[in-house]
């Protein structure tokens, strides 16, 4: 099944609670084309992170200490997931850090469906990007 019209979302966290998001990338893909993308570093709770956090994803508490609060940012990407289709790689992953930093937020949950690429394609991320010539380098 091959989808019109989706919302792909990634997160990286400071730390191992799923609240912590420091980045949230999103990209908007429409009818055969991306129409959105969004690559936003984003200050977790009292700006605290676990060095292995850092060791995955490179982001340290001075590349966020001046960074909107995860509410604020929300507020701006939300027509992306919000009775969307969402398409993640590890789609557990990021919805737990969606809800969690929703809930620690108090923020309303949205709907939307969700699709794993993990799951969908039984592959690592790393063989499907290279399979399918789509780079990992989404930097800010």
């Amino acid at each position: 099944m091959i989808l019109e019209s989706f919302s792909a979302l990634d997160f990286e966290t400071a730390t191992w609670n799923p609240a912590s998001v420091c980045q949230i990338g999103i990209v908007r893909y429409e009818k055969g084309s991306i129409v959105t993308q969004v690559n936003e570093l984003i200050q977790p709770p009292r700006n605290e992170y676990f060095y292995k956090n850092i060791e995955v994803h490179g982001i340290q508490p001075n590349d966020t200490k001046n960074a909107p609060l995860f509410d604020k940012i929300w507020f701006k990407v939300r027509h992306l997931i919000e009775d969307q289709v969402i398409v993640a790689h590890n789609a557990n992953f990021d919805v737990n850090c969606l809800r969690n930093a929703l809930a620690y937020y108090d923020i309303v949950q949205p709907e939307f469906e969700v699709r794993c690429t993990r799951v969908i394609y039984k592959r690592g991320l790393a063989y499907l990007s290279k399979k399918y010539k789509i780079p990992l380098n989404f930097y800010l």
